[in-house]
């Protein structure tokens, strides 16, 4: 897809936020959405997104709600970071087919690193343990 279209209603990150999909889910408040990635790069790894816009992606996020978002985005990443004591941590964030999106409703990625471990490929591999995630997601939440 185009970096500019018409947001689908029924893409899965939409589907999830009506509850249509089921998620892992680590926050949730009345501006943001984060649950563990199904397909995940790293153990922690963490999805955030924005609820109550049509944005999909960070050009067209409205900038009266971007700040709010990007305040969660951060509260979700220090948690991770308490709670997996990662070495390093990648936030990214795509725009357009182009860039790598798959996924056209804003949001950011959590992948927790760990020197000398590699991570998986974007988009890629085999969908995870759901209790597993769910072991993960309580840690993450214990330091919200």
């Amino acid at each position: 897809m185009s970096l500019h279209g018409t947001y689908d209603n029924d893409n899965i990150f939409a589907k999830i936020l009506r509850g249509e999909i089921p998620s892992v889910k680590v926050y949730e408040d009345d501006v943001a959405l984060a649950f563990m990635d199904a397909f995940p790069q790293a153990d922690g790894h963490t999805l955030v997104i924005p609820k109550g816009v049509t944005a999909r992606n960070f050009l067209e996020m409205p900038q009266e709600k971007l700040g709010p978002y990007m305040e969660r985005v951060q509260k979700v990443a220090q948690a991770v970071e308490r709670a997996l004591a990662p070495d390093g941590i990648i936030l990214t964030q795509f725009n357009g087919e182009a860039a790598g999106q798959t996924v056209y409703h804003l949001h950011f990625h959590i992948i927790p690193r760990r020197e000398g471990k590699s991570i998986g490929t974007h988009a890629a591999g085999t969908m995870a343990d759901m209790g597993e995630l769910e072991t993960i997601a309580t840690e993450i939440r214990a330091e919200l």
